[in-house]
């Protein structure tokens, strides 16, 4: 009997090891919205789907959506800081730890969402903005430059004179201030509700967010001024990314960067469009393009935000250089 247990436990024994390694590493990606919504569809998905593809058996991440591991959108970066969350999709124009975001955030700059995606996912590569150094940048993205929409009828850019108007980040404060109106910084998630209670009179968003956020149902008039894109990141912690094994850190790396740039662009492009289609459908919208007059007088006050911001400093006028260099080679490939 003796011999037949001391068989069991070296069976068990050489088996023990085996299982234990057959059990995958487990990422917490925090998310603080829905996972239905084009943000996680077109910008998360792809990556998680990536690395949990690759090798099941060395890595999977668990995406905790709709708020689970902390619902402010400004906290995003402290769940990551903290091990609350491994990975989390971070907003850096509503922290002050990522002060050079400004930069991707200047109003009229970009042509477009993937210009200004590409153009911040090169700057983050080359280690030019500062706040990043405690995270591995998985991702780094932009919206469409953001339009406005509002709750009341607007047909010129002296209508939006005085409005209470959301902004995503205080560089695009600065510029639409200039123009006249109050702005206002809030979460996105809060949009909606301000827009129905009053306190707010619209908001500048990108379109293709307006029905993520229930925006859409409450700001039916839409003024289609380009101001400035809005950045997000998917942020990892450097300490738990360099804890893990070398396989686990090489898929990461292999699904970041230009990888997940060029999805969301591809993606999100096309609905940008559809959503404007869609708006111009729909006889309960109005849906106003400005003026040549308008746009040139839009660009004196983005051309003002921009160059007062880059007088700050030697530093800022250095990194406002690197990135309109950055725009000139995209221009120059497409």
């Amino acid at each position: 009997m003796i011999t037949v247990f001391a068989r069991w436990a070296l069976i068990g024994s050489i088996l023990l090891p085996t299982a234990a390694a057959a059990e995958p590493v487990k990422l917490k990606l925090a998310f603080f919205t829905s996972d239905r919504i084009s943000l996680y569809v077109d910008m998360i998905r792809p990556f998680v789907d990536a690395v949990n593809n690759e090798a099941p058996d060395q890595l999977q991440i668990e995406v905790y959506s709709s708020g689970v591991l902390g619902k402010a959108p400004a906290q995003q970066a402290q769940l990551v800081l903290d091990g609350v969350a491994d990975i989390a999709l971070v907003i850096p124009g509503v922290s002050d730890r990522f002060p050079d975001n400004a930069v991707v955030e200047m109003p009229g700059l970009f042509l477009g969402l993937r210009e200004a995606t590409m153009t911040f996912t090169a700057l983050v590569a080359a280690r030019a903005l500062r706040g990043y150094e405690d995270f591995v940048v998985i991702g780094a993205f932009a919206t469409e430059p953001e339009s406005i929409h509002t709750r009341t009828a607007v047909a010129s850019l002296d209508d939006l004179r005085g409005m209470k108007i959301r902004m995503s980040s205080p560089t695009e404060s600065a510029a639409l201030a200039q123009l006249g109106m109050q702005p206002m910084l809030m979460p996105v998630t809060a949009v909606s509700d301000a827009i129905s209670s009053g306190s707010i009179d619209g908001t500048a968003i990108a379109p293709a967010l307006l029905k993520e956020f229930g925006i859409g149902r409450v700001a039916t008039h839409h003024y289609l001024l380009r101001t400035s894109s809005a950045s997000l990141s998917l942020l990892m912690n450097r300490k738990k990314f360099e804890s893990l094994p070398v396989r686990a850190q090489n898929i990461i790396r292999k699904y970041s960067g230009a990888w997940p740039a060029a999805h969301f662009a591809d993606g999100y492009e096309k609905l940008n469009v559809q959503e404007i289609e869609q708006l111009r459908a729909d006889p309960r919208r109005t849906v106003i393009m400005p003026s040549q007059p308008e746009l040139d007088r839009a660009q004196i006050a983005f051309k003002s935000v921009t160059e007062e911001w880059a007088s700050r400093s030697p530093y800022n006028r250095a990194l406002l250089d690197r990135t309109v260099a950055e725009i000139v080679k995209l221009r120059s490939i497409h």
